[in-house]
């Protein structure tokens, strides 16, 4: 799987914009139906030779390739007519020297042996819209490439969150369809991604060719297993101590190797170096006095150290996931703390097994969040309940998420048509 950040503004540096951090942070080895996957990140490549470079390592290699792209969709001011990818400095003066030309990319992927899917959630300036509309109805933007996802106008002001048609796709990928194979069928998990996220009259969706068995069925494997359900109390997190962090080394050109990006805090400096221990008193004063902003923001800069230090799957990178969580919970914030705690939960599975007392404990916390979480219960019930259809045990917990769900559709308002 490789995944490619068009992101033009030199500002961000070497951070992913949201959207390529979102893809990245969801322990994107699972998306991809094979038994050995390999992840390059390329967050902040310098010139489009490095990226066609990476683009022909990953298309050498045999079995399903995934190329999942973000950024910036750019023509050249003079000589314009072709798409070009934005990279790290490309404006539409410089564009067709910096950027990596469209047809690049797709000449590299039809070159590939093995199945093969092209996954976009793309912006495009005023200048390249024309180009993105004729191209994506008659073809040219996939030249027989499966391609599959959205492009949308520059918005006015940079996202600060993932696009929703990304935060769709993810969620459909986290929860599989327990009615099919190993695999996934594309063409369904893009419209199921298109309606939940709902998107404007101004996107245009993208969906193009049939891809082969590229994107894997995490349900395919759940069994539901017979369990209680969880305790109604919370037990809070914050009590253990994240491992101390190392401050970070300034990342260089990515090599052709697994590797994630970092967590950005929003809108924050990083957290200095000064002695770890103090880090966690520091940020549950900041939540206990309220400032809850202040406090995520401490977390997730220190979160950022633990990626770039251990890597995603780590406990170190793990406790402060927990962290945001309970913090997330402090603030009232339900379904976000929810969130977390279930990709917490994942992680630890993913780790240890169904066997791990602090999966099931983690689970627990998100299960109690996702009670309190309001209108936000159903949209989040789905990887809450899979997460359960995974833990020996937990058939009561899982039924009674349908109970609540069925509770929820038999109380909703009838539809009145006209």
């Amino acid at each position: 799987m490789l995944l490619l950040d068009g992101t033009p503004d030199r500002r961000r540096g070497v951070l992913p914009n949201p959207t390529a951090h979102a893809v990245a942070g969801a322990h994107p080895r699972r998306f991809l139906a094979a038994d050995a996957v390999d992840v390059v990140q390329l967050p902040a490549v310098e010139g489009p030779q490095s990226a066609l470079a990476y683009l022909q390592h990953a298309a050498a290699v045999p079995g399903p390739l995934l190329v999942w792209v973000t950024g910036r969709l750019m023509v050249p001011a003079r000589r314009g007519g072709e798409l070009h990818l934005a990279l790290p400095g490309s404006t539409p003066a410089t564009v067709r020297y910096t950027g990596l030309p469209w047809a690049w990319l797709l000449r590299t992927l039809q070159a590939h042996a093995g199945p093969v899917l092209l996954m976009a959630d793309l912006e495009a300036d005023t200048a390249a819209w024309p180009h993105v509309v004729s191209g994506a109805g008659s073809g040219e933007l996939a030249q027989g490439v499966p391609l599959f996802g959205v492009v949308n106008p520059v918005p006015p002001v940079p996202a600060r969150e993932a696009g929703p048609y990304t935060r769709a796709l993810l969620e459909a990928l986290r929860t599989g369809d327990p009615h099919a194979g190993p695999a996934l069928d594309v063409p369904t998990v893009h419209r199921r991604a298109l309606l939940a996220a709902d998107p404007g009259p101004d996107t245009v969706p993208l969906q193009w060719g049939t891809p082969g068995p590229v994107l894997a069925n995490v349900a395919a494997a759940a069994r539901p297993h017979p369990q209680p359900e969880p305790r109604a109390e919370y037990e809070p997190a914050l009590s253990r101590e994240p491992a101390p962090l190392q401050p970070a080394a300034s990342p260089r050109q990515p090599e052709p190797a697994p590797v994630r990006p970092p967590d950005p805090a929003p809108a924050a400096a990083p957290v200095p170096a000064p002695a770890q221990d103090d880090l966690l008193p520091g940020i549950l004063a900041a939540a206990h006095a309220g400032r809850h902003n202040e406090a995520a923001a401490m977390a997730a800069a220190a979160e950022q150290q633990a990626l770039r230090r251990y890597g995603p799957d780590s406990p170190e990178a793990g406790l402060w996931i927990e962290v945001r969580a309970d913090l997330a919970r402090m603030a009232g914030d339900h379904p976000r703390a929810a969130e977390l705690w279930m990709t917490a939960a994942a992680a630890r599975l993913g780790r240890s097994g169904p066997a791990d007392g602090e999966a099931l404990a983690a689970l627990k916390r998100a299960h109690y969040c996702w009670q309190h979480s309001g209108d936000q219960a159903p949209r989040l019930a789905p990887v809450l309940l899979a997460l359960w259809e995974r833990v020996p045990g937990g058939e009561g917990a899982a039924g009674h998420i349908r109970t609540r769900l069925q509770e929820a559709e038999e109380n909703a308002p009838p539809t009145v048509a006209y």
